[in-house]
């Protein structure tokens, strides 16, 4: 028999590439699923958290408003006092004690200790503990105390009360009780409440989990998110495309009917002078474009159409390319995006504002990577605003517009899928773009 000896980093690494592989490959309903199904468990675990220390602490505060209520009203209670104020103790007990555990019995406490004004014990639910000295705070004047503390039935929560006579002698003193123990048993009695109400909690947040899950299916169907962030980043490379060449399309149509109805008037010469102007234009942004020997068809197109585009609209156009350069990490339809959007952005600011003018710089990084600044002269961005920009659903335009809230997400998206940056300066606005180096070339 022949055997292979495979190094446990090789299986190591196969496992992460398959564990990787696995979560690039979850549909986005599936995201969607999870994060909300651990969303509504988190949420789940807080609020039984909270239940239940509330819960603990209403028992506690209950335990400490029925000892106070309970000694206060011994204490008060003309029996009480006449006990005390008689000088034999064995009496006292006889009389008192019968009375303090009916008392116990029907407030549902632990112990009442009736006891001298020196705190020897006329009462307790342990015989054997009568006459001896209480353990507890005594306070120092005739003032009610409620405390936390361990006596002979372990740690309670016990009220002492004065018992003064009529006089403001102080002939004794009245502690009830109730033991740590007996608080835990009532919340625990009230631990499947919270229970429940975490378990429903959960159950809703599931149901909307998988509720969120089937909608985002109709939508994405199984695709991963990176699929369908490339789906959208390819109908917004479309579409700002297509106004580009519409633009491009619109313009060269209405010279070529102007240079047609110039030549048939006989005006031959500023036929060709609106013709020649045309190449011209269009020549000076090619030669930038064809310069860069990195450079992408797409995006040449794009600029060309996005100039015309301009031109419509009445907005100074200014293109400025480096032709050094270097080749983008971005594919031409996240590139077509990334820029047409940043492009879009630009113009209905600039058409908008005070300077109608739109300037678009490509230039090398220093560590070989791409600078792309794109900025406008339009009345800028409240800086409260700048970074909601990003976020995907806000837009400072119409809401009805086509696109609105889609593509300044899309940029800071697809600009960090690659590793890139994406800042907003004022004065004037400015986009500013900025790539690594594609992979496995030096910078220079």
């Amino acid at each position: 028999m022949v055997t292979t000896d495979i190094p446990d980093s090789a299986i190591t690494d196969d496992r992460k590439d398959a564990m990787a592989h696995a979560r690039d490959t979850r549909s986005t309903a599936s995201r969607v699923f999870l994060v909300l199904l651990a969303a509504a468990v988190v949420v789940g675990a807080l609020v039984a958290v909270f239940l239940v220390v509330d819960a603990q602490r209403a028992t506690h505060a209950e335990a400490e408003r029925v000892t106070a209520a309970t000694a206060v009203t011994i204490a008060s209670s003309p029996l009480v006092v006449e006990a005390l104020a008689t000088e034999d103790q064995a009496d006292a007990t006889r009389t008192l004690e019968p009375y303090a555990l009916d008392v116990i019995a029907d407030a549902d406490l632990d112990f009442v200790t009736i006891m001298t004004a020196e705190g020897t014990r006329l009462t307790h639910p342990d015989i054997d503990q009568i006459g001896g000295e209480y353990l507890g705070t005594i306070p120092d004047s005739t003032r009610t105390l409620t405390e936390v503390f361990t006596g002979t039935l372990g740690p309670s929560v016990r009220t002492i009360v004065p018992v003064v006579a009529s006089g403001g002698e102080l002939l004794g003193w009245v502690s009830s009780g109730v033991t740590i123990e007996s608080i835990s048993e009532t919340l625990v009695r009230r631990l499947p409440l919270s229970i429940g109400i975490t378990v429903g909690l959960v159950a809703l947040g599931a149901l909307g989990a998988w509720i969120a899950r089937r909608f985002t299916r109709g939508i994405a169907g199984d695709l991963p998110p990176g699929q369908v962030r490339d789906a959208v980043s390819s109908y917004e490379s479309l579409r700002t495309l297509g106004d580009a060449l519409r633009a491009q399309t619109h313009e060269h149509g209405n010279r070529m009917h102007t240079a047609v109805a110039l030549l048939e008037l006989g005006r031959s010469q500023e036929a060709i002078e609106i013709l020649t102007e045309t190449s011209r234009q269009s020549q000076s942004l090619v030669d930038q474009v064809t310069a860069r020997q990195a450079g992408d068809p797409a995006v040449g197109a794009l600029l060309l159409g996005k100039a015309s585009q301009a031109k419509e609209r009445g907005i100074d156009w200014r293109v400025s390319i480096d032709p050094d350069t270097p080749a983008s990490p971005l594919s031409p339809v996240d590139s077509v995006a990334v820029l047409g959007n940043l492009i879009d952005n630009a113009m209905d600011a600039a058409a908008t504002g005070t300077e109608r003018w739109v300037e678009v710089s490509l230039r090398p990084s220093e560590d070989g990577g791409i600078i792309l600044d794109v900025s406008d002269g339009g009345d800028g961005i409240p800086s409260e605003l700048r970074e909601r920009v990003f976020t995907q659903g806000f837009s400072t335009k119409p809401a009805d517009a086509q696109g609105r809230g889609v593509g300044l997400a899309l940029v800071r998206a697809v600009v960090a899928g690659v590793g890139g940056t994406v800042e907003l300066s004022a004065h004037p606005t400015t986009f500013t773009v900025i790539l690594p180096p594609v992979r496995g070339r030096r910078s220079p």
